[in-house]
């Protein structure tokens, strides 16, 4: 389960760290990582009851940083 979160946030974060896309078309770029981001809020709405607390309160907050910090100390 916190495999396909880690992958979500992975992606998420190979999205914004893509400067060159960024660069080429912005527009494209804005929208993928608006997809990538509705894909997490999306997870995390359909397992909040199966996730701890602490994880939980990041992905709430959208702090998706340190949400993949936790899911890759707490393994």
């Amino acid at each position: 389960m916190q495999s396909e979160l880690q992958t979500l946030l992975l992606h998420r974060l190979a999205v914004i760290n893509d400067h060159a896309w960024r660069d080429r078309d912005a527009a494209a770029h804005l929208d993928a990582l608006r997809e990538a981001s509705e894909a997490i809020a999306e997870w995390t709405k359909l397992h909040r009851t199966e996730i701890d607390p602490q994880l939980r309160h990041f992905l709430a907050n959208a702090s998706y940083q340190k949400a993949l910090a936790h899911i890759q100390d707490t393994w």
